[in-house]
């Protein structure tokens, strides 16, 4: 049934989301007395459609795109000064940059909806390493990380992608951090050292502590624990929270020791030994909460929203980067299949801590892709807005035109790139599906 509800969301979110887009561009349209003969969402045979004025509104079949098709020198029917050639190139600027701004816009809105409802990720440290270098440099559990080598953090997600974009080294880091109000700042040298990971995460809160997610190669997957178990127990101490779990291990530092888990899958209890597996690499002995949510009122709302679009845009860039260095791979992404695949997992992974909690992670969904989507359409790539703003910019440094015949053919190479792209990752989400 989960299943479902998945698709159905996901064609409602990302129709939303083209149509927030999509929107941006026709009000520009609008106030520049550009002509639309067509406002589309999605592509292929038509499904329904109507025209108001002298626009043509339709939902198409298939939902992975749609357009604000505006009037150009090749339609005939419309007044040549109504069209987006005619325009002066800081018009078409604005116009082609509106769609990824009204993306920007919804994320900060929906933004609001979710931080006032749940709050926001507080970066405060879950567990310092004995004797380790962020011991050693004074900080303890409970301080809250405000700054990390010259980069501000106001949420712990901000503070764990920049660790995966740039993992620490032997270099000293620089980090400010609060203790009871008071500011403190301090200097952490990482160590070299065997650490000992399962693998796994979970969130740090009052609920049950179930599994968000087990990595293939990691020792709990070895194990046959997977994503969504919940750990009732670790060596026969009872496990009741995520926060608890935390403490245990805290508590426990892991070894090259084999450990019992305990954990209730569907109702049934069984007992895993896991073995540890030992990672060599930089490590500053602290751990820090990047999932557990704290809650805020009045201005503190606007503020945080800010800093979750400011998140979701920044995380987007360096995540092409890190693609784009082979750091990523392309399984680290993906299109509309692999996103309700995603959602499923959210709908599953969130369905026993009640429909509320459901529908803010579902929504959290639209911050999420509305940020990626306004960022990679600001790509300077052919058929996409970053393309067009790329004309824009090149026709006001050479104050003349480009000849539409040259635009088109730059237009015409690209979308035939954009499709195969498209291809491609429906062919790679359809295999991963049943691999």
């Amino acid at each position: 049934m989960s299943i479902v509800i998945s698709i159905l969301f996901g064609i409602l979110l990302l129709g939303l989301i083209i149509v927030f887009h999509e929107f941006g561009h026709f009000l520009l349209c609008k106030m520049y007395n550009i002509a639309v003969p067509q406002f589309f969402v999605g592509f292929g045979p038509k499904l329904c459609s109507f025209k108001k004025g002298e626009t043509l509104f339709s939902i198409r079949l298939l939902p992975i795109g749609g357009a604000c098709q505006m009037a150009t020198s090749a339609d005939p029917d419309v007044d040549p000064e109504r069209t987006i050639n005619a325009k002066k190139p800081l018009i078409k600027f604005c116009v082609y940059i509106a769609g990824p701004v009204f993306n920007f816009i919804l994320a900060f809105l929906v933004s609001l909806i979710v931080i006032g409802f749940v709050g926001y990720d507080s970066p405060v440290v879950t567990r310092v390493a004995e004797n380790g270098p962020a011991y050693e440099a004074g900080i303890r559990p409970g301080d809250i990380i405000t700054e990390y080598d010259d980069m501000t953090v106001n949420l712990g997600r901000e503070l764990a992608v920049e660790l995966r974009y740039r993992p620490l080294q032997a270099d000293p880091i620089k980090m400010e951090y609060e203790r009871d109000g008071e500011t403190y700042s301090t200097v952490i040298t990482p160590d070299y050292r065997k650490v000992y990971k399962l693998g796994f995460t979970y969130y740090i809160d009052d609920n049950p502590a179930k599994i968000a997610d087990v990595s293939e190669d990691g020792a709990f997957y070895k194990a046959g624990i997977r994503k969504n178990d919940i750990i009732v127990a670790m060596n026969g101490e009872k496990i009741s929270t995520g926060g608890e779990l935390n403490s245990y291990i805290g508590v426990n530092p892991l070894n090259g020791d084999s450990i019992v888990v305990t954990v209730d899958r569907g109702g049934v209890k069984n007992d895993y030994t896991v073995v540890p597996i030992a990672v060599e690499g930089y490590d500053a002995g602290l751990s820090f909460n990047s999932s557990y949510r704290t809650e805020v009122s009045g201005l503190s709302v606007i503020k945080y929203s800010y800093y979750e679009l400011k998140y979701n845009i920044v995380g987007t860039i360096k995540s092409l980067v890190l693609l784009f260095t082979g750091k990523l791979t392309g399984d680290d992404f993906g299109g509309p299949v692999k996103i309700v695949e995603k959602i499923d997992d959210t709908i599953e992974a969130t369905e026993d801590q009640g429909v509320f909690i459901v529908i803010m992670n579902l929504i959290n969904w639209i911050i999420l892709i509305s940020a990626n989507l306004g960022v990679m359409n600001l790509l300077p790539i052919p058929m996409l807005d970053g393309g067009r703003i790329l004309f824009a910019l090149i026709e006001v440094i050479r104050r003349k035109p480009i000849p539409p015949e040259k635009e088109g053919i730059v237009n015409i190479i690209g979308a035939i790139l954009l499709l195969i792209v498209v291809v491609l990752v429906f062919f790679k989400d359809i295999i991963s599906l049943f691999a």
